[in-house]
This record gives structure tokens, C-alpha cells and sequence, in this order.
């Protein structure tokens, strides 16, 4: 008997939100006025970023195009070792150095569901990119 059709979990799945995720983790620095996103192979349910250098890291869900974008669509740390934990769904984020000519550093740990990246939205709105 051949197999036509295979489950896969999509956004409404909530057992993929109430298991243990599994992990993914990177890091790296930012030079001053950088912006770059990170993009995860996986719908997440947690997102921690923190911030390992001097600079001004930002952490924001679509490319600000500028270093000012309005204040409620960024998450600001103003001090190494500064972290932030969001039980967030998502399929990525920005990162950006808001300081000029301060390199920054930043780590990022995730959990990550079984949901494919691919089958999630785009994240708009106020509070995101207004």
C-alpha cells in the first residue's frame, strides 16, 4: 500500500507548540549602523537574543531601512549581556547595530517546532512595521 499523502503540521497545529522545541543557535557581530536578518529553518516558539559586545543592538521582525525606525518596532538593549526571550511564532527576525562605529555581538537561541519555515506569514502591522 503506497503512502499519497503525509502529514505535515502547519501554523493552527498546537501540539507543536505545547512539546518541547528543538534547539538552534548562532552568534556573531554586527559593525556600527549594520542591519541583517536571521532566518530560521523552522516555525519557532521561543526566540532568545542577547547581546555579547558594546554596541546597540537591536532586535525588530522587518528590515527598519534606517537606523531610525519608530521607537514601537524595535526591542533595544543598551548594556552587554543584555538578553531578551520572546514565545514568539515566527520564521525570522532582524538585528541591527544602532551605534555608528561600535562593533556588537549577539547570540541567538531558538525553539524551534516542526512547522516549516515556508508555511509561515509575513509578520506586519502596528507594533511590527508601523
Amino acid at each position: 500500500m503506497s503512502e499519497s499523502y503525509k502529514y505535515n503540521p502547519g501554523i493552527g497545529h498546537v501540539g507543536s507548540y505545547q512539546v518541547s522545541g528543538h534547539p538552534w543557535m548562532t552568534g556573531s557581530t554586527l559593525a556600527g549602523n549594520e542591519e541583517i536578518q536571521i532566518n530560521f529553518p523552522y516555525v519557532t516558539k521561543s526566540v532568545t537574543v542577547a547581546q555579547s559586545g558594546s554596541g546597540n543592538l537591536r532586535v525588530h521582525f522587518v528590515a527598519t531601512g534606517s537606523m531610525n525606525s519608530p521607537a514601537g518596532c524595535k526591542w533595544e538593549f543598551n548594556t552587554t549581556e543584555d538578553a531578551l526571550t520572546m514565545n514568539v511564532r515566527c520564521s525570522g527576525i532582524w538585528l541591527s547595530n544602532g551605534h555608528a562605529s561600535t562593533a556588537t555581538g549577539y547570540q541567538i537561541y531558538a525553539e524551534m517546532t516542526s512547522i516549516k519555515a515556508a508555511r509561515m506569514w509575513a509578520l506586519t502591522g502596528s507594533g511590527i512595521s508601523e
